[in-house]
C-alpha cells in the first residue's frame, strides 16, 4: 500500500519524546497512516498498541482516568518504551488534560502518536497549550505530487514544481492535472476507478462527513452552514464580505464568522489576510477564502465540467495555487493578497518576498494594471502563473 508523504516525518518523530499529533479533515487517511506507522514500528522491533476512541468502552475508561491507557497494553519492561497510537483523540472529554497527564508522568516509558479529525474540537478542548510537549503535523487531502504517486506516476511526481519537467511528460501531466483540478485529492476519490465513483465519493464526504463535523461542532443552523460553503465555492479567491453573506442568508454576521471558523478548523476552507503598508489606499479588513480540496469545491458548486470549458477556470486554477502554497506556508502569516481601494489587486504575496498573479491564460494578463504595485513595492518581484506554466512553479524557491 502506498504511503502519504507525511509518513516518513511521523516515523522519524516517533523517536522523540514529544507527543505526535496528526490533524486533518475527515477521510484524509489518518487512520490508515496510523496503521502504517504501527506496522513499520513493529517491523523495527518496537512494541505498540493502537486504540480507536470510536470504541465507547475504551473512550469511557480513558475519560475516567488517563492511566487506564495501560490496561490496553501488555506490561512494559523496565527500561523499555511503549508506543501508543490513538485515533480520534478529539472524542475525549478533555484531550489536553489527558495528554498532559500522561506525558508529564510517563514520557520516559511511553510515546503517544495521536490523530484528530476535527481541528475545531481539538482547538476548543486543548485548553492547555501543551507547549514543549507536542508537535502538530497536518494531513490535508493529497497534493498534486501525492496524487501522481498514488496514481502510479512516481517519476512524473519527481519533476512537478521543480522547473525541470521533461517535455515528454507535458501532455500526460496536463491530463492528470485536469483530473486533479476537477476531483481533488481525497484518497478514496483519487483511487476511485470511474468518474461516477469519484462523484459518489465526494457526495459521501460532503453529506456524511461534513454533517458529522457540523453535529460535533454544535452548529445550530446546518442549512446556513452548507449554504455558506456553497457561496464560498462560487466565490473562491474573492473578498469575503461577512455582512453581505449574513444579509443574504438572514443570519447575523457573528454567526457567519463563527461558521467560517468551524470550516477552517475542520480543514475545509482556508482564509488569507490582506497585505498592506498604506492605511489610506490599501484594504485592511476583509479576507479571501479558498477550499482546501478542489473536488469538494466543485461538489458544492455542482460543477464537474472539464477545466477547458468552465467559466470559472481562472478561479479554479487560483484555488490550486492557494493549496500549493498552503502546503508550504502558514496562511495566517506567510500568505497574503494585495488590493487597493481602486480595486488594483495581486492574488498572492508570499512572505513579503514574492508576488504572484494567477490567470488561466497569459492573454488575460494586462501588464500595465500592475504598474502601481511594481512601483510601490519594487523589492517584491511579480510573477504570472497560468495553466501553461503553473506546474513549473517551485513554491519554496
Amino acid at each position: 500500500m502506498k504511503k502519504r508523504l507525511l509518513f516518513n516525518d511521523i516515523l522519524e518523530h516517533s523517536r522523540e519524546k514529544e507527543i505526535t499529533l496528526i490533524q486533518g479533515a475527515q477521510q484524509t487517511g489518518k487512520t490508515t497512516l496510523l496503521h502504517q506507522i504501527q506496522q513499520a514500528l513493529e517491523q523495527n522491533g518496537q512494541a505498540t498498541t493502537m486504540l480507536s476512541l470510536e470504541d465507547k468502552r475504551i473512550l469511557s475508561e480513558l475519560n475516567e482516568y488517563p492511566p487506564n491507557l495501560f490496561r490496553f497494553s501488555p506490561p512494559i519492561p523496565v527500561g523499555e518504551r511503549h508506543i501508543f497510537l490513538i485515533d480520534e483523540i478529539q472524542y475525549l472529554e478533555d484531550p489536553s488534560n489527558f495528554l498532559k497527564h500522561l506525558f508529564d508522568l510517563y514520557h520516559e516509558k511511553m510515546k503517544l502518536i495521536v490523530s484528530g479529525s476535527s481541528g475545531f474540537y481539538i482547538d476548543k478542548k486543548f485548553k492547555d497549550s501543551l507547549a514543549g510537549r507536542k508537535r502538530i503535523f497536518q494531513l490535508p487531502t493529497m497534493s498534486f505530487n501525492e496524487f501522481l504517486i498514488f496514481k502510479g506516476y512516481d517519476e512524473m511526481a519527481r519533476y512537478v514544481h521543480t522547473h525541470e519537467i521533461p517535455k515528454s511528460f507535458t501532455n500526460d501531466l496536463k491530463t492528470l492535472l485536469d483530473e486533479y483540478l476537477i476531483y481533488g485529492g481525497y484518497p478514496d476519490v483519487v483511487l476511485a476507478h470511474t468518474l461516477n465513483q469519484k462523484k459518489a465519493k465526494l457526495k459521501e464526504i460532503a453529506t456524511a462527513y461534513i454533517k458529522k463535523d457540523i453535529t460535533e461542532a454544535s452548529v445550530q443552523l446546518p442549512k446556513a452552514y452548507l449554504q455558506i460553503l456553497s457561496i464560498i465555492s462560487r466565490n473562491s479567491g474573492k473578498l469575503m464580505n461577512v455582512n453581505a453573506i449574513g444579509n443574504a442568508l438572514k443570519i447575523s454576521s457573528d454567526t457567519v464568522s463563527a461558521y467560517l471558523y468551524v470550516m477552517q478548523k475542520s480543514f475545509h476552507i482556508g482564509l488569507i489576510n490582506p497585505f498592506y503598508k498604506s492605511a489610506v489606499t490599501e484594504l485592511r479588513k476583509m479576507k479571501k477564502a479558498y477550499f482546501q480540496d478542489l473536488g469538494l469545491r466543485n461538489f458544492f458548486m455542482g460543477n464537474f465540467d472539464p477545466i477547458l470549458i468552465r467559466e470559472d477556470r481562472g478561479e479554479l486554477l487560483e484555488n490550486y495555487v492557494y493549496r500549493l502554497f498552503a502546503d508550504h506556508f502558514d496562511s495566517d502569516w506567510d500568505m497574503k493578497y494585495w488590493r487597493t481601494q481602486k480595486k488594483q489587486e495581486v492574488d498572492f504575496i508570499i512572505q513579503e518576498k514574492n508576488a504572484f498573479e494567477v490567470k488561466f491564460s497569459d492573454k488575460l494578463f494586462k501588464s500595465y494594471k500592475y504598474d502601481f504595485f511594481r512601483n510601490k513595492y519594487p523589492e517584491i518581484p511579480l510573477k504570472l502563473l497560468t495553466y501553461e506554466n503553473v506546474l513549473d512553479l517551485n513554491p519554496i524557491k
